[in-house]
């Protein structure tokens, strides 16, 4: 079985409930019905009614009705939603005014569901921007506990399956946080094993903290934040199986690793690599996937409370589709 339809299957065994704010869009929609058809997820749509239903029906979409629609101009919950926003948002200054015209954006309504505890998790980004995403879902659902930075992993599912897990290996961070300083870093290293278990399905994550450096090859300020960076991921969560700092061949290649670094349990076994910075990691998933014909997943956000994901807005159906199930694994772990 391959890792995307095991990702279908376990979204499905225990099914969530995730919201689609950008239910008038085209290849949201398509996804959605999608969805629906394969009994993947618990929708709830937002969007006008009448032009969703006119846009399903000139699309031939047939499993619309099987999802939750809210018409974010007529909801019955907006007053309510209003005083928790205002309330959740008071020391910032937020007035009932401002919350009830902020309860009306799809991308807040669809966050206040899920801090309402009548959704599990969202995506947007279609017709969204990274922010506009991103902005609502910091400001209501709030990072996990312990979390302070957001960072995206990306799934890559290589044909070299002597290395990672079977080829497939997780790699963090490809898209948000661009200087990460120790902490940081620890708390993606963290968060990124927790991905490999809840959407890679790995029972065994394996953390690599990367470098251009191997257990003191080279010196560096840069090298010092890595090692310092992987004592701190140890004190956050002890169980957690990490090292660094290795070298890329270091942390894949058995032969390099057990000569490079003699006795440590990751090298050359890693399956989870955490990149020292954003650059780094952006660069180094996308010369994978285009010079290696690796297939990547994601970016998958992580860091956030409840799941919220964002597309690019040049994303296809099947992303969108395949995304649905990604985030509906996340909040399996995330309850």
């Amino acid at each position: 079985m391959d890792l995307l339809q095991s990702i279908i299957n376990r979204a499905k065994s225990n099914k969530q409930r995730i919201v689609l704010p950008e239910a008038e869009e085209e290849r949201t929609l398509k996804a959605a019905d999608k969805v629906l058809a394969d009994d993947i997820a618990d929708l709830i749509l937002i969007g006008n009614p009448g032009k969703v239903h006119a846009l399903a029906d000139s699309c031939g979409l047939h499993n619309i009705d099987k999802a939750t629609l809210i018409d974010p101009e007529n909801f019955n919950k907006s007053e309510e939603y209003a005083e928790k926003l205002a309330e959740l948002r008071k020391s910032k200054g937020m007035t009932i005014e401002e919350a009830r015209k902020l309860v009306k954006n799809p991308l807040y309504l669809g966050c206040m569901i899920i801090k309402n505890g009548d959704a599990d998790g969202q995506i947007s980004g279609a017709l969204s921007t990274t922010g506009e995403t991103l902005r609502p879902a910091l400001q209501i659902i709030k990072t996990a506990p312990g979390i302070t930075c957001v960072s995206g992993a990306m799934l890559l599912i290589t044909n070299q399956p002597q290395y990672g897990e079977n080829g497939i290996v997780v790699v963090a961070d490809v898209a948000v946080t661009p200087m990460p300083d120790a902490d940081q870093l620890a708390q993606i290293a963290v968060c990124t094993a927790q991905t490999a278990k809840s959407v890679a399905g790995f029972t065994d994550p394996r953390v690599a903290m990367m470098s251009f450096s191997t257990k003191g090859s080279a010196k560096h300020e840069v090298v010092d934040k890595v090692v310092e960076a992987t004592r701190l991921a140890k004190e956050k969560d002890p169980s957690l199986k990490v090292d660094g700092e290795l070298q890329a061949d270091a942390s894949l290649v058995p032969s390099v690793g057990s000569s490079k670094a003699p006795g440590s349990d990751i090298a050359g076994k890693a399956n989870v690599l955490v990149f020292p910075n954003l650059e780094a990691g952006n660069i180094g998933y996308k010369l994978v996937q285009r010079l290696g014909g690796a297939e990547a997943l994601g970016p998958i956000l992580q860091g956030i409370a409840r799941p919220v994901n964002d597309l690019s807005r040049g994303c296809s159906v099947d992303d969108i589709y395949k995304l649905v199930a990604i985030t509906a694994c996340q909040a399996q772990d995330a309850k």
